[in-house]
């Protein structure tokens, strides 16, 4: 089985051919429930992203702002388990065709059992994972059984990052590079900033990995801003809050984020 980083590295350079950003969008699995979430994830590809992040709801999740962290609350408080995480991609990939990743922090997994998790990911259709706190220097075993699935590795490099850094972490990563745009949590922000755009400028410098931009982008400007200079715009926060916004109507929940996909992928296109 070679996994899905195919299906990915061919989706980011279709959107790149199209002279356009990728979107990106993330939602957790077991949000609001695990088949509500499932059916968020297929209308936000139904609205018009290309790839989505399926994040594996966590107790600590330190980088994550409170609007995620209420929703893995809710999650985790519905009994979600991996073996969710794992029908959620499952379900998502098979009925879009489209690619999807997990988000994960690296203490899941390695109760989990790294074998076991990057063999189910595999077979469920996953195109990798992202994982922002697992260190590149420890991160050889899952590497080594993340290659042998045919799954991407995803890190996350920030403003903070030494060039000598991201040329170690680029090195090590595959299927794109998760730039985070700002110092702090997951969450809405006024503007995205410069930072992001030196972020990508340096970080292509060191691979010639697609680079994504994620933190801070909510609406259809910024995602215009950042599709200037980025290879795909990351969104989460975002769609997580017009879920909560539904307040438990799952119909207005579903329409609200295929409506903000619907925008985001609008505004991922770059004028040319």
């Amino acid at each position: 089985m070679t996994g899905n980083i195919q299906l990915l590295s061919d989706t980011l350079a279709k959107a790149k051919a199209e002279n356009r950003a990728a979107l990106i969008a993330y939602l957790p699995a077991g949000f609001p429930t695990v088949d509500g979430g499932i059916a968020a994830i297929k209308a936000v590809f139904d609205g018009g992203a290309d790839v989505v992040e399926v994040g594996l709801p966590h107790s600590d999740p330190v980088l994550d702002g409170p609007v995620i962290q209420t929703a893995d609350d809710i999650a985790l408080r519905g009994g979600v388990k991996i073996a969710d995480v794992m029908r959620t991609v499952k379900e998502a990939h098979e009925a879009t065709g489209k690619p999807v990743l997990v988000m994960t922090y690296w203490n899941p997994i390695d109760r989990y059992g790294v074998e076991r998790f990057t063999e189910e990911l595999a077979a469920a259709g996953g195109a990798g994972c992202i994982l922002p706190d697992l260190p590149v220097q420890e991160s050889e075993v899952w590497r080594e059984n993340a290659d042998k699935h045919g799954l991407a590795t995803v890190f996350v490099v920030a403003p903070s990052s030494k060039d000598e850094r991201l040329a170690t972490i680029t090195a090590a990563g595959s299927g794109f590079v998760y730039a985070a745009s700002l110092m702090g949590v997951t969450g809405t922000r006024e503007s995205v900033g410069e930072q992001a755009a030196d972020l990508v400028r340096r970080t292509r410098a060191t691979s010639e990995l697609p680079v994504c931009v994620g933190l801070g982008v909510s609406n259809a400007t910024q995602a215009k801003e950042v599709a200037v200079f980025a290879d795909g715009v990351i969104v989460g926060s975002a769609f997580v809050k017009r879920i909560l916004d539904a307040d438990g109507d799952e119909t207005a929940g579903l329409a609200a984020v295929r409506e903000l996909a619907a925008e985001l992928a609008e505004g991922v296109r770059r004028v040319s």
